[in-house]
């Protein structure tokens, strides 16, 4: 730590005093036990046709007041950007600084805009956003889990392969076409959306059934898979896949593999995708009616999410090879 410290009003006073008695800077540094450097410097800055103490002080609070680190969302265009792409775009904070960096070499940290959303910076005082304010647009973990002692009562389907015997390529992500398959449901007895997720570029496929039950399920899922890479696809055990091998057939014989049953972490990328689509069809809402240019406006904006794992690339760029400009 430097042992040096600012000049105060009290000194300058006492530099205005001793120099209208005439004493040379080198005497008034001895008086004050300063370095002469440290006078002839205040002397230089703060006088014009003469030093007066008040007007020193004023420009030193001054310079002191700009010299400071200012916050980064100060910059009006930014703050701008960050709370739309947070806000409007469902992007999480990590998104939005790894986007930034990727595509203008911006450095503003996500710890940054995590404490900006915490203090309420992007509240908007005339439109609530919850008790907690604009922090309830952060995603929240953890969902309820069976018991020790639970034992499965609903029927089961019979799977083709395990997928202990899924190729190894789409186990580590080295190719596209190799899909993750789920149902969304928003209220019961009501449609549901159908998801796909490539397992590489985490692109998503998704498209309405009109119920959850395995033909209309099955009918999706050839309808939107035809003419996309197609390697392998790994539903979960649900009995709307109960037809998987009439799929197959109209795929041309892509193979299904099934997870172990309670194993969600085996089909991640599916599940963590239909967490982010939650958050444009949330719990107790009835899709039946919702268009399907909605939906895909929707599916959009997510496959035009920048993914950390992806090296904050989108899931479109990933999939179709090609370079966006989001920010």
């Amino acid at each position: 730590m430097s042992p040096y410290k600012h000049l105060t009003l009290f000194e300058r006073e006492r530099i205005m005093f001793f120099k209208a008695k005439g004493y040379k800077i080198t005497q008034i540094a001895e008086k004050f036990g300063r370095n002469k450097s440290t006078i002839s410097r205040e002397l230089k800055r703060n006088s014009s046709q003469e030093y007066l103490p008040a007007e020193a002080e004023a420009k030193y609070q001054q310079r002191r007041k700009a010299c400071k680190p200012h916050r980064k969302l100060e910059d009006p265009k930014l703050y701008a950007l960050v709370r739309d792409l947070f806000l409007v775009h469902q992007w999480s904070p990590e998104e939005i600084a790894g986007r930034l960096k990727y595509e203008h070499k911006r450095t503003v940290s996500y710890n940054t805009i995590y404490r900006e959303i915490y203090a309420g910076t992007f509240d908007d005082p005339h439109k609530s956003h919850g008790n907690r304010g604009a922090v309830r647009k952060l995603r929240h973990h953890g969902k309820s889990r069976h018991t020790k002692n639970y034992v499965e009562r609903r029927g089961k389907i019979k799977i083709s392969n395990p997928i202990s015997e899924r190729p190894k390529a789409a186990d580590k992500r080295q190719r596209l076409g190799d899909w993750e398959a789920d149902t969304v449901v928003c209220k019961r007895d009501c449609a549901c959306l159908v998801t796909l997720a490539d397992r590489k570029s985490r692109f998503l496929i998704c498209a309405k059934a009109d119920r959850k039950n395995a033909v209309n399920v099955g009918q999706v899922m050839i309808e939107r898979l035809k003419g996309e890479p197609l390697c392998s696809i790994t539903p979960d055990r649900g009995k709307e896949f109960a037809r998987h091998a009439e799929v197959s057939e109209a795929l041309e014989g892509v193979k299904f593999y099934f997870p172990l049953p309670h194993h969600p972490w085996q089909r991640g990328t599916n599940e963590n995708t239909n967490g982010l689509l939650r958050e444009y069809f949330p719990h107790g809402k009835d899709i039946s009616d919702v268009p399907d240019a909605y939906i895909q406006a929707k599916v959009d904006e997510l496959n035009k999410r920048p993914r950390k794992c992806l090296g904050y690339k989108t899931p479109y760029e990933v999939y179709y090879s090609t370079s966006l400009h989001l920010v």
